[in-house]
Formats: structure tokens, sequence, C-alpha cells
């Protein structure tokens, strides 16, 4: 690796970003508003995900509890990765495919939303999750990679990342999620309508 090919990553995340934003403005807008109007209901939001998009599950969690970049009253939203007793329990007695949909079963409320985050759409807990969530009465969103998967048919809100790179699919999400906290919190300090 050379230094053209550290320009390369960082030129091809930026345009990937760049595709994404022009495809989904509008929705990631407008899915903006639809959670800060949930969370404002008093609903709740769960997200999900393995790996790196456990850890991302995690960040997007923190930024609506705590806050973005305004300040604002905490806001209730629970990232499914993060207790290792309710995940290798589950995992032991009902399979590592049901650690989020146990989860979603006990949590989950009719209203909330459930974030699964895949970056091949495919990822079997993330899709039993959000069957649960789905019988529940949740609302579902999917952060997902490649061609979406079986997620993209399965959810509300599909954002699809059109890439085959892991880590590039990652990233994008990463920046829908601050994206997604923003509007949260400038529609929940009264900044947006």
């Amino acid at each position: 690796m050379d230094q053209d090919s550290v320009i390369n990553v960082f030129e091809e995340s930026a345009s990937l970003k760049k595709e994404f934003a022009y495809e989904y403005a509008q929705e990631i807008l407008n899915f903006g508003i639809f959670l800060a109007k949930r969370l404002k209901n008093g609903n709740k939001v769960l997200i999900c995900g393995n790996g790196g998009s456990s850890a991302d599950a995690q960040h997007f969690a923190a930024e609506i509890v705590g806050r973005f970049e305004l300040e604002r009253k905490g806001f209730p939203a629970i990232a499914l990765t993060t207790d290792t007793s309710i995940l290798t329990a589950v995992g032991n007695d009902y399979g590592f495919e049901n650690i989020f949909s146990r989860q979603v079963e006990a949590l989950g409320e009719k209203g909330d939303i459930l974030i699964g985050i895949s970056t091949s759409g495919n990822s079997e807990n993330v899709v039993r999750a959000v069957l649960k969530a789905k019988e529940i009465g949740m609302f579902t969103a999917g952060f997902l990679g490649k061609d979406g998967g079986k997620l993209k048919d399965l959810v509300d809100f599909p954002f699809i990342v059109k890439h085959n790179t892991t880590a590039r699919i990652q990233e994008v999400h990463l920046t829908l999620e601050h994206t997604l906290c923003k509007i949260i919190d400038l529609y929940l300090t009264e900044k947006i309508s």
C-alpha cells in the first residue's frame, strides 16, 4: 500500500456517501423526523447488529440517550448488543439466531421502533428481530448493504448502501446515524418541524 492507495480509500468512501445521500436525502429527513416524533411521543428505539454493526448500534443508542450536538433531555434507546448475560443466556438456551428477537419480545411495545443493522441484509438474528417487532406492532428500519438482502423487503424503512465492501458500508451507516441524530436533536429542540 502506498500514499495513493490511502487516498483512494478516502475517495471511495466519500464518493459512496455522496451517492447514498443523493439517493436517500428525503427518506433520511423523513425517517429522522419520524424517529423524533416517536421519541417525543414516549416510544423507544431498539437497535441491533453484529460485529461492527453491534458497535454502531451502541453508538447510535448513546447519541439518543445522551445527546448529539444540542443540549436536550435524554430519550430511550437500547442497543440489544450490550448485555452479555442476556446474549449468552439466550444464545445458549435458544440459539444465536434468537439473541435479538427474544429481547424485542421482552422490551418492545407497539409503536416503538426497531433498527436492524446488517451489511449483508441477511443476518438471521436481525431478520428474526424484525419479524418479532412486526408481530408486536413496532415500526422497523434496516441500515443495510449490498442488495439489501432479505431485510430490504421486511422493514418499513430500508436504507441500502449498494456496495460489497463491509468497511465502506459501515462508514456510510455511521454517517447516516449521525445525520439522523442531528435531525432528532433539531426536531426535539424545536429548531425544525
